[in-house]
């Protein structure tokens, strides 16, 4: 294997992409084959990337919500196919909005718009496929309103204030975006009995040897942040951030977003994924899912509207499987169908391929910057299996 290629790509990504810092690792079966740093992680530029580096990695945090789920389903305490209003009796009656308009998305319903009762209830594979009709309005009236009045509201708190919020279509007959992974991290804790925290560092990180993650930084752990960056839509300059890269979803300090919050290292977001595309045992022996779990992974879910739905986020070649892109069209591709993984909001990007046993993880710390999802993730994913031989 030679991976002198995907080393030049990323030390050139500065000056292509303007990229400040990234750190990427691929693991093959149990070994590390590849780990390169490029760039530096303040933004005065005199510090280089280190290993340690905390990074914001939004939506990448749903692929942990989606393990997390895996796992009590095979532990049978929950089921893909059971209703949400069984573990959140708040969502047990839901109201449909009669006024959204899928060709003005922008338009975010109201609680006070005219709405007609569900006839479908949500249920927990609807959630994880994004199919439950719930959407990604963070600054609703209806949350805006709860976290007002309750400052300090807990995971559980906020998501049953979220059954409030009118859905967008009927739960199962379209695909769209949503909160619906923060409203598993609630189940999750219902379920398991655990803060939503506890249960990932009891169940997923730490089994596999590390509990390097997390939703609110002390002041020690603040300064591992990687300098978070936006860009200038016009330009493309990354302009520093100040602060932390807080989360839309940073509803409270006490709100633990299973669809966007986790703040952690590459190191330690890839003994996960590398123990998925291991049929689920991490290199330390330990086994967190079962190979039965990881291959429901590798299935697409989407077809007919929901795949229309799913090709307006721009992915070409992939479908949406559960809480995970999967990539279906192969033709000039070295990846394998049935490949998975996601990315998030500043450019955190992951890849499993269980089939092979091949890890990617990888990070960097920009919002605002789509065109890596298209122009630089899919192509260090190629040159990863370029080098691997394939």
């Amino acid at each position: 294997m030679n991976f002198d290629k995907l080393t030049q790509y990323l030390d050139s990504v500065s000056e292509t992409f303007g990229i400040p810092a990234c750190d990427m690792k691929v693991t093959v079966g149990n070994d590390v084959v590849f780990r390169h740093m490029a760039g530096y992680r303040d933004a005065a530029g005199t510090e280089r990337v280190r290993e340690d580096d905390l990074y914001r990695i939004f939506s990448c945090t749903k692929v942990m919500t989606m393990f997390s789920v895996m796992q009590l389903i095979e532990q049978n305490k929950l089921g893909l196919y059971d209703k949400l209003s069984d573990y959140l009796p708040a969502f047990k009656i839901m109201r449909v909005s009669d006024e959204f308009d899928f060709r003005h998305p922008e338009r975010m319903p109201k609680s006070t718009d005219r709405c007609h009762i569900a006839h479908n209830e949500i249920r927990i594979i609807d959630l994880m496929t994004m199919s439950a009709g719930m959407s990604y309005d963070v600054g609703s009236d209806v949350m805006q309103a709860f976290v007002a009045a309750n400052p300090g509201a807990d995971t559980q708190a906020l998501v049953n204030a979220m059954a409030k919020m009118p859905l967008l279509y009927e739960p199962g007959t379209r695909m769209r975006y949503s909160l619906a992974h923060d409203v598993l991290a609630a189940v999750i804790e219902v379920v398991s009995g655990e803060k939503y925290s506890d249960y990932l560092r009891n169940h997923i990180f730490g089994p596999l040897g590390t509990t390097d993650f997390y939703f609110l930084l002390n002041e020690e752990q603040a300064k591992r942040m990687s300098q978070p960056y936006d860009a200038d839509p016009r330009t493309g300059r990354k302009i520093p951030k100040e602060g932390l890269l807080t989360s839309a979803l940073r509803f409270s300090d006490n709100f633990e977003s299973g669809g966007g919050g986790m703040i952690t290292t590459v190191d330690a977001y890839s003994k996960v994924v590398q123990a998925v595309a291991n049929g689920g045992v991490g290199a330390n022996g330990v086994r967190i899912l079962s190979e039965e779990s990881v291959r429901l992974f590798t299935n697409r879910y989407t077809f007919g509207q929901l795949q229309a739905d799913f090709d307006l986020m721009q992915k070409p070649g992939c479908s949406y499987g559960l809480g995970v892109y999967v990539i279906t069209e192969t033709e000039g591709l070295r990846t394998p169908a049935g490949a998975f993984g996601w990315d998030g909001a500043a450019g955190a990007y992951t890849m499993i391929d269980p089939f092979n046993r091949i890890s990617i993880t990888y990070m960097h710390h920009i919002l605002g910057f789509p065109i890596v999802y298209t122009d630089e993730h899919p192509v260090i994913r190629e040159m990863v299996y370029e080098a691997l031989g394939f």
